[in-house]
């Protein structure tokens, strides 16, 4: 038993100990509050059997270098004060933040979402992880948390079977991939092998001798092969940090399970790290390395050179030493290092396979700057306030089931995303018990019931944007479906109608149908009428894609028409019809702001006005600078667009029908899909109407799952 446990072993009899632990580090004003709280925690009554609960999770909070006002929150947030502490004693006596901080640690401790149905269904487990940080305004909170648990399951062997099943299952659903992505490794690792412990019992005693009975031999070899690393790299002048790795129960079991090898077969059991400044010594320890100890070539991995898609940069490599033991090497910088350490968020997204999102890690990087300040940061609180989830929002079914939607959502967009049925049949909405309008604005932590009719649909005002009943494209493609759906059987009558036309329009005797089917990639006759009937196919692509072969006999083939051009409808200093270009540099668009540019020959060249080659125009030329404006007229104008994703089975489908609802062709398109790392790069050349139009076909993209970025190309 350590100092520490004797001291929370009777914490009374050892208070002024205790305020000496807890208060260490901080200044004197906030080491006052400190013992007033830890006096209130005190005023509690205590026995051996039951320790102090907020108590030991301060002691444990004050290893990861937690901040005063963390450490007041927690003693003030002892589970037996949290009836009789009022909030305004809290803000009274401590302030407002600190009540706030232990009102929302408080809540995390009574929250209950999680249920046998979440272990079943990992994307619960994902929203419900989302939900407990963004239902906190101060993410120190989720830190107390995560210490707290750390605490139950410290003190698990006292519960009953099925309790130690349940906290241990819900530990590796919930709390220890949080810890993960918070950056807490000290917490990650013990509520991982703390919950394995209890759920693969017989595995981890087995790890546990395997790692036992070898250890003192593993350490033994291991001092020698650092010993003879740093003789090595001190014979050539190299300063560097070098020490062994220590290994984790859990994470050796996911290795062997992923690698499908035994313990004995695992080459980083005997594992060293070896930090220098400069990122060429990297690579001069490495030749070193390499030069004295026989390498085994599959095993080396040079992620400097091809740092990992998070980020990640290091050299590792396993070599083989005396007696013929393997042992891993990693070889990085000092600074690699910290990234490896406050990038988490990367870090878990490359173990997990998430989405990547920059708000989140700069959060995590402002919250490990945090942890590792003995000063409270209001500023860094506050980024990982209003940054982390803040387009999102969580909200749960009558069975307690979570829904992540976008913020703004109402609760037609819920219904929706329980089922599309759902949706088409709802009529009304309850939140928390009271009944309010479908275009009531949603938010965190709220629980919804979707009143519905056995019969019906849905409303076309609900399609009108000014109403404000959906925010979701997800739940608007429903609803459009549902419309297109209905008027089946007038779009079939309209599509034969219009491609009646064409054909004698143009001419033609035999309307050759499979052709069409073809060029348009579809497959049945009905599906190609509906899509000409209501618009997806318009009468310009039907007459283009109609073959005529009476005139390609006895015609030389000649170039169509062209419609009017962009240079037409640009306006010269409120003259039209001049000689305009567009060059590549920029491709403005309408709404765009523009100007003209007067060259030799060509007539003036429109430019955005942010284009760079304006902004670095030599002051002599500006001169040649004139003012321009579109027209008015409702013209089609080619874009690029750049589409970054992660791969998943109808992607693109769902890209392609965002821009067909929107009406917008795609006249080119590039996409290319690397299968290391499932990422897929689209460069799609579109035909839009305005800078207005780009930006919604822009925004419903992003919106779609596992969209990482779409933007427009310059």
């Amino acid at each position: 038993m350590n100092r520490t446990d004797q001291l929370l072993g009777n914490p009374l009899k050892f208070q002024s100990e205790l305020e000496t632990v807890l208060c260490s580090g901080f200044e004197l004003s906030s080491a006052a509050l400190v013992k007033k709280a830890l006096s209130l925690a005190l005023g509690v009554e205590h026995t051996e059997s039951i320790r102090p609960r907020g108590i030991e999770v301060a002691a444990t909070l004050m290893k990861l270098n937690a901040d005063a006002q963390t450490i007041q929150a927690t003693l003030l947030s002892e589970p037996r004060l949290r009836e009789s502490l009022e909030h305004s004693f809290i803000e009274e006596h401590f302030g407002a933040t600190i009540a706030n901080l232990v009102k929302n640690i408080n809540w995390l401790n009574t929250f209950g979402a999680y249920s046998k149905d979440v272990i079943n269904v990992p994307e619960q487990a994902e929203t419900l992880r989302q939900m407990l940080v963004a239902m906190v305004d101060d993410v120190r909170a989720v830190i107390v948390k995560l210490a707290y648990r750390i605490q139950r399951l410290r003190n698990l062997p006292g519960e009953e079977y099925e309790m130690r099943l349940y906290i241990a299952r819900e530990t590796l659903d919930i709390y220890a991939p949080l810890a993960s992505r918070l950056g807490i490794g000290q917490l990650k690792w013990e509520l991982e092998d703390l919950a394995f412990r209890y759920l693969e019992p017989r595995i981890y005693k087995t790890l546990a001798n395997s790692l036992t009975e070898n250890r003192a031999d593993r350490e033994n070899y291991l001092g020698k092969f650092i010993d003879h690393i740093q003789n090595l790299l001190e014979s050539e002048g190299i300063k560097a940090d070098v020490y062994g790795r220590p290994k984790h129960i859990y994470s050796i079991w996911r290795k062997m399970r992923r690698k499908q090898v035994g313990f004995n077969e695992l080459y980083d059991i005997r594992a060293i790290r070896i930090l220098v400044k400069k990122l060429s010594t990297c690579y001069e320890v490495l030749g070193l390395v390499h030069g004295h100890w026989q390498y085994i070539p599959k095993e080396f991995d040079d992620y400097i050179a091809n740092p990992k898609s998070n980020g990640y940069q290091s050299l590792h490599t396993v070599v083989a030493g005396s007696e013929g033991a393997l042992v891993e090497i990693q070889i990085r910088t000092h600074e690699m290092d910290q990234f490896s350490e406050m990038g988490v968020a990367a870090h878990w997204r490359y173990k997990e396979g998430g989405n990547r999102n920059a708000a989140v890690e700069k959060s995590i990087g402002s919250l490990r700057n945090f942890l590792e300040s003995k000063k409270s940061d209001e500023g860094l609180v506050e980024d990982f306030r209003t940054e982390l989830y803040s387009d999102r929002i969580f909200v749960l079914t009558p069975d307690g089931e979570l829904k992540n939607l976008i913020e703004g959502a109402t609760p037609l967009d819920f219904a929706y995303a329980i089922h599309t049925e759902v949706g088409h049949r709802c009529r009304g909405a309850k939140v928390n018990g009271r009944i309010v309008n479908l275009a009531y604005t949603l938010k965190s932590g709220e629980q919804i019931e979707i009143l519905t009719s056995k019969d019906g649909g849905p409303n076309r005002s609900w399609l009108n944007p000014h109403m404000g009943y959906l925010k979701t494209h997800t739940a608007l493609n429903k609803v459009r479906a549902w419309f297109r759906q209905q008027d089946h059987e007038k779009n079939l009558h309209d599509g034969k109608g219009i491609l009646e036309k064409e054909r004698q329009r143009l001419g033609i005797q035999d309307l050759n149908i499979d052709d069409l089917l073809k060029r348009f990639r579809l497959s049945r006759q009905e599906e190609l009428f509906i899509r000409i009937g209501r618009g997806d196919i318009n009468s310009i692509q039907v007459a283009n894609a109609l073959d005529i072969p009476e005139l390609s006999k006895n015609m030389l083939p000649v170039k169509a028409p062209k419609a009017k051009q962009e240079k037409d409808r640009i306006q010269v200093q409120g003259i039209g019809n001049m000689l305009t270009t567009f060059p590549k540099c920029c491709q403005p668009v309408p709404g765009d702001s523009i100007i003209g540019y007067i060259t030799m020959g060509k007539g003036v060249t429109i430019h955005q006005r942010e284009c760079s080659n304006i902004l670095s125009l030599p002051l002599e030329k500006q001169g040649r600078l004139v003012e321009v404006d579109w027209g008015h007229e409702d013209e089609l104008f080619s874009v690029k667009i750049h589409v970054e994703a992660i791969d998943r089975q109808g992607l693109l489908k769902d890209i392609t029908q965002i821009l067909s609802n929107a009406h917008v062709n795609i006249i080119d398109a590039d996409i290319h899909t690397n299968k290391d790392d499932l990422l897929v790069h689209m460069n799609l050349t579109i035909e839009i109407r305005n800078a207005g139009e780009l930006r919604q076909v822009l925004a419903g993209i992003n919106q779609l799952h596992n969209i990482l970025e779409a933007r427009r190309e310059n």
